[in-house]
């Protein structure tokens, strides 16, 4: 596998500079210490929950006798309409719904849920990280796809820490214009996905 490819599209995925507005909006009332204390948790999380999808993500999905093709179209699908969304700068609604927006207003603690998750790491990350995993060869190709989980994480960190500035500098137009074109990496990617899951299960379209 290319673990390029697989950073890529993981990056496009978590799209740290789309989760800037969210974190300054929930974390307005925090502490300069408060709000980096946030950041590496979230951070930490994004990290942790693409290993663990990792790990132990192909032995749930083959415990409901789910096959990787059928996850690879499924999951597809979620990630061409969360890029859909991403192109047309929505957050999409594959990421969060209204009512947990609102919920997260009312909490004191916001890292975990919803900045880690669903925001930053929803149903599409998880699915892509499962059928990366379940795609290896080997061991070391998992551990790859860790450490592109680990170099994630720490993306988010230096994205969230330096959230005001890059937020000034770039401004809501930059953060939409950066959003689209991972979007449009996205719809992209998304069809290979269900393509080869298509491939997978009905194996005459090749004919």
């Amino acid at each position: 596998m290319d673990v390029f490819k697989e950073l890529l599209l993981l990056v496009a995925l978590v799209n740290p500079l789309g989760a800037i507005p969210f974190f300054i909006g929930m974390t307005q009332h925090q502490s300069l210490a408060e709000r980096r204390r946030i950041a590496s948790t979230v951070a930490l999380t994004v990290g942790l929950v693409i290993a663990i999808s990792t790990l132990v993500g192909g032995q749930v999905i083959h415990a409901f006798n789910i096959s990787i093709a059928s996850l690879q179209v499924g999951g597809g699908i979620v990630v061409l309409l969360m890029a859909i969304s991403m192109v047309n700068a929505q957050p999409g609604g594959t990421r969060n719904t209204p009512e947990e927006t609102v919920e997260a207003g009312t909490r004191s603690v916001v890292a975990v849920v919803p900045l880690a998750i669903p925001i930053l790491t929803g149903p599409a990350t998880i699915s892509t990280v499962i059928v990366y995993a379940e795609q290896a060869d080997s061991w070391l190709q998992r551990f790859n796809l860790i450490g592109c989980g680990v170099l994630i994480g720490l993306i988010v960190w230096a994205a969230l820490r330096l959230a005001e500035p890059v937020s000034y500098w770039l401004g809501r137009t930059g953060i939409n214009i950066a959003t689209r074109i991972f979007g449009l990496l996205l719809t992209a990617m998304s069809v290979e996905f269900i393509v080869a899951g298509l491939l997978a299960l009905l194996p005459g379209l090749r004919t």
